[in-house]
């Protein structure tokens, strides 16, 4: 694919307007794809509601909670905590978006698509969680007001490129993310949810990502620079709620997200099907940016390491206490 759009001025002189103008015909056609392959789906009908009973408040018959009402296992009621609090700040992420990619044109009906498809993640997770009295709902409640009352400001919200390259990558994050929790949550009723989830976030990856192989053909050096920036820097959209560094240690030893996951089955995959490392034709400051990614990613990789020795180390010193 070769976009040009020689009345926009030089290549160096891109406005995010120029940019989203550009580019407005690939969002329309990934958007067009998208709406293809995506399959609507209920999120009543993946919650257990037959397992469900009061709690205390209004009902005289409401059970209190408890720790051990629940099947879900400790790290999958972190997880899904963390994973539940960050999709609670839809509203804080559509007005981003929408202020950076517009409510108008297939930018806007992309929005708007995308805010709606993220809302159906919040409501079934919540339904599960509070059916299945897997966590604390008061607890799981107050989170979730301390959370949204601080709000959420991208770390890339200066750029529409930075914006763009960064999404590739969180989606995939979260599709990551969600997935594992499912494997390790000891519930195969919260495996099949969020593989439903899964599944959506992939989708919003891969429009995305596709958008970021387009930027790269119109402005190769900016997105270039605007990859570089995202990853050397990246920032899972949660790390605001109360909490959130204690969560992603203990989800990083349980292996639902840590650095070897987040090098070899989210940056990667992305780098590689863009084949970002190996982009010819760049300018100065595009290569100077893709050495400074390339370099980066072999540190990260040298970082996954170390912690995949001192995770080994740990599940060795366990299984010596257990056999003891």
């Amino acid at each position: 694919m070769t976009i040009t759009a020689p009345h926009l001025g030089s290549p160096k002189a891109w406005t995010d307007a120029q940019l989203l103008y550009a580019l407005e015909e690939v969002v329309e056609k990934e958007l067009n794809r998208h709406l293809k392959v995506a399959k609507d789906w209920m999120p009543h009908e993946y919650v257990p509601f037959s397992d469900g009973r009061n709690f205390p408040g209004v009902f005289e018959d409401g059970e209190a909670w408890q720790a051990d009402q629940s099947k879900v296992t400790d790290i999958g009621k972190i997880a899904l905590v963390v994973n539940l609090l960050t999709e609670d700040n839809l509203p804080s992420y559509h007005h981003e978006i929408a202020s950076l990619f517009g409510r108008d044109g297939a930018w806007g009906t992309w929005v708007h698509r995308w805010t709606a498809e993220e809302g159906r993640h919040g409501i079934v997770m919540r339904d599960y969680l509070l059916t299945s009295r897997a966590v604390d709902p008061d607890k799981l409640e107050q989170f979730r007001m301390a959370h949204m009352a601080e709000g959420f400001e991208s770390d890339n919200r200066h750029s529409m490129l930075h914006s763009v390259a960064y999404v590739a990558f969180q989606e995939l994050a979260t599709r990551v993310s969600h997935r594992n929790t499912g494997h390790q949550s000891g519930d195969p009723v919260c495996d099949r949810m969020l593989a439903r989830i899964a599944t959506d976030e992939n989708l919003h990856m891969v429009f995305y990502r596709n958008l970021l192989g387009a930027a790269f053909e119109l402005a190769p050096d900016l997105t270039m620079q605007a990859v570089r920036d995202v990853v050397v820097n990246f920032r899972m959209p949660g790390h605001g709620m109360p909490g959130f560094e204690r969560a992603a240690a203990q989800m990083a030893i349980g292996e639902i997200y840590n650095m070897r996951i987040h090098h070899d089955d989210v940056i990667q995959p992305v780098l590689r099907y863009l084949k970002v490392l190996s982009i010819d034709g760049l300018g100065p400051e595009g290569l100077k940016a893709q050495e400074e990614l390339g370099l980066y990613m072999g540190g990260l990789d040298s970082e996954a390491s170390k912690f995949d020795e001192k995770l080994a180390a740990r599940k060795a010193r366990m299984a010596a206490r257990a056999g003891a």
